[in-house]
């Protein structure tokens, strides 16, 4: 059944932007969880990554920067969640068969600051470039910028 839904492309192009808007969505979970194993599911084993703490280029350099990133923010030593990156206004092109681009906003929240200090780090702008490598969709290139907030770790 799935072949015949999948070969309409119009639901094929329906099905394939979800799967990239979950796909940004399960980089916020892994991240926030500090359960950076689950980056496999996420990123290309290439891929490029440009965020506030760092260029880093390759899967295991992604893991590893990211995991700093983590650490570097779980200054109570919490288990998870030293921050929380919320992601909306999803903007999602697909270029090809197995390749998309888009872009969409981030609120990051530090969850370790006192209530009555502000919440927020950064507002940005992720702006990503996909594949789909196996049958699945990964970011193979993504940007971090910054309109407003810290740009330091």
């Amino acid at each position: 059944m799935t072949d015949t839904l999948t070969r309409d492309p119009v639901l094929q192009k329906l099905l394939d932007t979800e799967a990239i808007r979950a796909l940004r969505v399960k980089y916020s979970n892994v991240l926030d969880t500090g359960a950076v194993d689950g980056f496999d599911d996420v990123f290309t084993q290439d891929a490029v990554l440009s965020v506030t703490v760092g260029d880093m280029t390759g899967l295991e350099a992604i893991k590893q920067g990211l995991r700093g990133a983590f650490d570097l923010y779980n200054w109570k030593k919490k288990d998870s969640h030293p921050f929380m990156h919320a992601v909306t206004n999803h903007d999602i092109r697909i270029t090809g068969p197995d390749t998309a681009e888009g872009q969409c906003y981030l609120l990051d929240f530090v969850t370790g600051r006192e209530p009555d200090q502000h919440p927020f780090l950064l507002l940005g702008l992720y702006v990503d470039q996909y594949k789909r490598v196996n049958g699945s969709w990964k970011i193979s290139h993504t940007r971090l910028d910054v309109p407003w907030g810290s740009t330091d770790a």
